[in-house]
């Protein structure tokens, strides 16, 4: 399908999303990448993870005009090796997400809706918020949860984060759209406050911060 929705938000974010339906060849006869990123993909075994790079190559292309070169830290953070604008990417084998924001950290995951999110309750979240899960749309809050804490996990940009102790988000009720509170607490015990937002769309939830 190609580009599903692009999207600027108030805070001066950018979210675009692409529906990946292409083929791996299709994708290539319509995209222009860099030979770099071209030589890793050829390196890359996985099928699905070279349609993935592809469609996140799609996506880039339909955002920006000039040619940009996707690199990625030590901790596998995204950036954009000759713009410094700030970028956060997600994927699921249906749908590849991107925000960007001129001068904020951003962060943004995305998840299918029809994966079991039940293990989440004991691997990330704290007693707190195992407390304020309820019986009605679990596993739609635990996709929340989960969703929330890894957007916040890329805005940080950290490795050996707990997301147990170190991620706490606030009791929500869970929607279509909303806003959620995090706190993220580091390993000097310092702590930082976050809003988060999200909306499900086909199925699929997509959560993203900025600053």
């Amino acid at each position: 399908m190609g580009l599903y929705s692009r999207k600027e938000l108030d805070n001066g974010a950018e979210i675009a999303v692409w529906e990946v339906t292409e083929s791996e060849e299709e994708l290539l006869s319509i995209i222009s990448i860099p030979n770099e990123e071209l030589d890793e993909l050829f390196l890359t075994k996985s099928g699905a993870r070279r349609r993935e790079k592809l469609a996140i190559r799609a996506l880039l292309n339909t955002i920006f005009e000039d040619k940009v070169y996707l690199g990625h830290h030590d901790n596998g953070s995204p950036f954009i090796q000759n713009n410094p604008v700030h970028i956060s990417i997600t994927h699921t084998d249906r749908f590849v997400a991107i925000i960007l924001h001129k001068t904020e950290d951003v962060g943004i995951d995305i998840e299918s809706l029809s994966r079991d999110f039940s293990a989440v309750e004991k691997k990330a979240l704290s007693e707190d918020e195992v407390d304020d899960l309820s019986d009605k749309n679990r596993n739609q809050q635990l996709a929340i949860y989960w969703c929330a804490k890894e957007a916040l996990y890329k805005r940080m940009s950290r490795n050996g984060v707990d997301f147990a102790k170190q991620m706490e988000v606030e009791r929500f009720t869970p929607h279509d759209e909303g806003k959620i509170e995090a706190t993220f607490t580091d390993k000097d015990g310092l702590e930082e406050e976050f809003e988060l937002e999200y909306e499900i769309f086909d199925n699929h939830l997509l959560v993203w911060l900025v600053g």
